[in-house]
């Protein structure tokens, strides 16, 4: 049997925002398992570094080439990861903001709608208030910024769809890919302490930090079980960002003198911050056998992707 037949008989699975952090780890991770035919979309040319998989540059932006590329590639499953996240950007650009994250989702329901495409939407912690996280897949939202609002809508969407579906929601994800400069608190305290740099973090907001290997990995089992419903799908550790600095400077032997506790009075940003939020993720751990890494782990992790990005 030569490899194209091969190839077809493997179900198709439609990954958007391919190019950004988790559709990296998505890729890498569904071609290296190789039980899918795998299609990593994106706007503009093509940023990773794996092979095994196809290109597609697609605008969700724009309906009519969503539904021309859904419909022409009939997926079995799409994973939406694609979303407008900077949410201070999201408070201060709206309209772009609801674009990326409401009609964009919108268009590809629809076009997922048509084909039977198993439809995952990866949704975040911050659709909920943050008065009393860590949060289950069952509590009540109730958004805090513009960005929790969209992404609220985006699921209700979803929710109300006539194909099947998931939500996999997550929670301050963290991880290093190809040709991307975004940093994260890792990256921050490590460079920042290295420089000798006094750092302010606060320690009045709670979260379950994300290895972006780990939602990667949940989203996959999603996939591969076509489950359904709403998955918490992020780490177990219920840190703040001052235990999170510290635990990283513990780690690379770093000065922890220069880290000066904070709260979040002492900042002003456009989009409130929910404060309390985290995922209690019993439901994953049980129904799709997903089990994150420790934050310290994580820590180690990108230590040693950090190596190999200079190499």
């Amino acid at each position: 049997m030569d490899t194209a037949t091969q190839k077809s008989n493997k179900p198709k699975i439609l990954i958007t925002g391919a190019n950004g952090l988790l559709g990296q780890k998505l890729v890498e991770q569904l071609v290296v398992e190789g039980k899918f035919e795998v299609i990593a979309t994106g706007k503009g040319p093509c940023r990773l570094n794996s092979v095994g998989f196809v290109y597609q540059d697609l605008d969700i932006t724009d309906p009519n080439q969503v539904e021309n590329v859904i419909s022409q590639l009939a997926p079995d499953t799409i994973i939406h990861g694609a979303a407008m996240t900077n949410v201070d950007q999201c408070e201060l650009n709206q309209e772009d903001c609801v674009l990326v994250n409401v009609k964009a989702t919108e268009y590809l329901v629809r076009a997922a709608e048509k084909v039977k495409s198993h439809f995952i939407f990866v949704s975040t912690d911050f659709i909920f208030s943050g008065e009393n996280g860590p949060y289950d897949e069952e509590a009540e939202a109730a958004p805090v910024n513009f960005y929790g609002e969209t992404k609220l809508t985006g699921e209700n969407l979803v929710k109300s769809s006539n194909t099947s579906w998931a939500i996999a929601r997550t929670v301050l994800v963290y991880g290093i890919a190809n040709d991307l400069s975004r940093s994260n608190i890792i990256l921050w305290v490590k460079s920042s302490l290295e420089a000798g740099k006094e750092i302010q973090v606060v320690d009045d907001q709670v979260r379950t930090p994300t290895l972006a290997e780990d939602l990667a990995a949940g989203c996959i089992l999603i996939a591969e079980q076509k489950a359904a419903g709403v998955f918490n799908i992020s780490g177990s550790d219920v840190l703040t960002p001052y235990e999170m600095a510290m635990m990283t400077a513990d780690y690379f032997g770093l000065n922890k003198d220069l880290i000066k506790r904070t709260d979040s009075t002492k900042f002003t940003q456009p989009a409130k911050r929910p404060m309390k939020t985290g995922f209690i993720i019993d439901k994953a751990r049980k129904l799709l056998g997903f089990e994150p890494k420790t934050f310290r782990t994580g820590i180690g992790i990108l230590s040693k992707q950090i190596i190999l990005a200079r190499s």
